[in-house]
């Protein structure tokens, strides 16, 4: 299936490769970058809402700490003060009986003060271990002691220490304001005595809950975000009159003295963040819904998709513009390719583009040209090859009846007894019948080496002493094939540019070997040798015998015809020159004739042909 779908998307028009490709490089990043700032942005904004909603917690924490600091002052300063303490020895017989006296009056006055200096202050009440009190607004309900509240009794087991009791419950007290149990929050303090550490009163004090809701109502988060403040055992102190949860579970804030917490309450998902107060032992809570954005995230993500939607749009126009743009030439390139697949080779790119495409014009027009001229070549070739062919046949004729006619002499020879003329004519006829080789180009080796040692016999009839000559052929390569007549004209020269000229008898010694995967045929004579300057010439004539046809015609004639157009000494090297074309325009210029002379020492030439197993190669 995925081969399938990638075979598929191969197929597609290089227009819709260019839209997919531009659009996946411009709209696959823009919306990854989108969304890296949507999650960047709301994770920072969400982190700062968070430290902004706990700093809020902590200048309301603050606040409150402030009046309950201000409340325990006022302990001290009415445990310190003498009318209090002569009250809580029991000194005053007339208020201890209910009647007033200027020290009673004195002290409700005292404890006036504070109420007047302090309007968050509901009521003071100063009770001894007897359970009489005295007090400037509240007053017990029942003749009931005092000393059996509950609020008096953590305060005697407090032995001194300020204790806030939160909210009234049942308790025999009221005041002439007739605060509600709701509306106050009650704090306690025994006050001892110092050298018997006995408790000789407590001090109670009413707080007015207004000012906690007047410190914490004003702080809103978000829309429908609010505070609340809750107690050691997770009593309201203040809440709210819509709360969005009515009672918090005391494990959902057990955990540190801050921290934020998220949880699901009736579908709806809330955060939470807390922190507590280790003076009031108070926690207060921010609580809002996490689906309620910041009003500043919102408004980045709505830029933020607005522009991802125009680049989106922006993209796509610059993607259609540029395939379109960059797949039109190439569509026109291709129908003049179709058109030249036809048959019409006239056809030719028209345009001035300088990139790729117009390099690919150009290249297809010389193409064109160089197709134009090579048909026209090969059509030449053509007629050429008939020509030649013609020519052969009519040459072969000469060759049949001669090797014909020396066969007959041969054996009228060996019956009138002349041994030597039927050796000669016998060699000869060889030589004849392997250059013709039924018309083949290619010859076993053995054949070539017996065609060799034919010419060698007939010179050495001519030559006598003067002539010797030696032939070395390694076993493992007599089943090779060759290029037939690749001997005879080195061998050729070899005597009569080597030995003849030389003064007494010479040697030409014929090798055949495999070396490195080539065939190596060398023919080695000890004759005058060559001049270097001669060599050098020899050498580059065997560098341009078989050059690579060109756009000239000069470049289509035979090495021969190359030959006849060099001087006398040039066409002395005919044969060797027509061996080095032939080798190299058969198999390559990697291959070809190696020529080592040194004057009055003798000259080498050595074949490098490849190997032939058979002969079809």
């Amino acid at each position: 299936m995925k081969q399938l779908k990638s075979f598929q998307l191969n197929n597609l028009p290089i227009r819709y490769k260019l839209i997919i490709m531009f659009l996946l490089i411009s709209i696959l990043p823009s919306i990854g970058l989108g969304l890296l700032i949507d999650y960047t942005v709301e994770r920072i904004v969400g982190k700062e809402v968070n430290e902004n909603t706990l700093q809020l917690i902590g200048k309301v924490n603050k606040s409150l700490e402030f009046y309950v600091s201000n409340m325990q002052n006022m302990t001290y300063l009415i445990a310190f003060d003498p009318g209090v303490k002569k009250f809580l020895d029991g000194n005053d017989s007339r208020a201890a009986q209910g009647e007033p006296a200027d020290d009673e009056y004195s002290m409700r006055k005292f404890l006036q003060g504070f109420t007047t200096l302090y309007s968050e202050i509901a009521g003071i009440m100063v009770v001894n271990s007897n359970g009489e009190y005295i007090s400037n607004e509240l007053y017990a309900r029942s003749a009931q002691p005092l000393t059996e509240e509950s609020w008096f009794k953590e305060a005697v087991a407090g032995k001194g220490i300020f204790k806030i009791v939160g909210k009234p419950h049942q308790r025999n007290i009221t005041s002439h304001a007739n605060y509600k149990e709701e509306e106050v929050i009650s704090v306690v303090r025994a006050i001892l005595d110092p050298d018997t550490q006995q408790v000789k009163g407590v001090v109670l004090i009413d707080l007015k809950l207004r000012v906690i809701a007047e410190a914490v109502k004003d702080v809103r988060l978000g829309k429908t975000g609010y505070l609340l403040v809750i107690d050691n055992n997770r009593g309201h102190i203040y809440s709210p009159a819509k709360p969005i949860i009515s009672d918090i579970p005391r494990q959902w804030v057990m955990e540190g003295n801050a921290g934020t917490f998220s949880q699901s309450v009736e579908g709806e998902e809330l955060q939470f963040i807390y922190r507590k107060s280790t003076f009031t032992d108070w926690t207060t809570v921010g609580v809002f819904s996490t689906q309620e954005s910041a009003l500043e995230v919102q408004e980045i993500r709505f830029y933020v998709i607005t522009f991802v939607f125009f680049l989106c749009l922006l993209s796509i126009a610059a993607a259609i513009y540029l395939a379109h743009s960059m797949s039109r030439p190439i569509h026109q390139l291709m129908s003049f390719m179709q058109k030249a697949e036809g048959g019409d080779l006239t056809i030719r790119y028209w345009g001035d583009r300088e990139d790729e495409v117009g390099m690919l014009g150009r290249s297809f027009n010389t193409m064109l040209a160089q197709m134009s001229k090579l048909l026209s070549l090969t059509e030449l070739q053509g007629l050429q090859k008939r020509e030649a062919e013609l020519r052969s046949l009519q040459a072969h004729i000469k060759p049949h009846f001669l090797y014909n006619t020396l066969d007959t002499i041969h054996w009228m020879a060996r019956k009138k007894g002349a041994e030597d003329v039927a050796e000669v004519v016998q060699s000869l006829s060889r030589l004849f019948r392997i250059g013709l080789s039924k018309g083949h180009d290619i010859i076993p080796l053995s054949d070539e080496i017996e065609h060799i040692q034919s010419y060698l016999v007939i010179q050495k009839t001519r030559y006598k002493d003067k002539l010797n000559y030696t032939l070395d052929v390694s076993p493992d390569v007599q089943h090779l094939y060759v290029l037939k007549l690749l001997l005879q004209p080195i061998v050729e020269n070899a005597i009569y540019h080597g030995i003849k000229e030389r003064r007494g008898p010479g040697h030409i010694a014929i090798t055949a070997k495999a070396d490195d995967g080539i065939l190596i045929l060398s023919v080695s004579d000890d004759g005058v040798g060559m001049p270097p300057e001669k060599v050098e010439q020899l050498r580059k004539l065997l560098e341009s015998a078989a050059a690579a046809p060109g756009d000239t015609d000069q470049d289509l004639k035979e090495p021969k015809d190359i030959v006849k157009s060099r001087d006398s000494q040039e066409q002395q090297g005919y044969g060797v020159l027509n061996v080095q074309a032939r080798i190299q325009l058969t198999f390559g210029d990697r291959y070809g004739m190696i020529i080592d002379s040194e004057e009055g020492k003798g000259t080498t030439v050595t074949i490098e042909h490849p190997i032939l197993r058979d002969i079809s190669g």
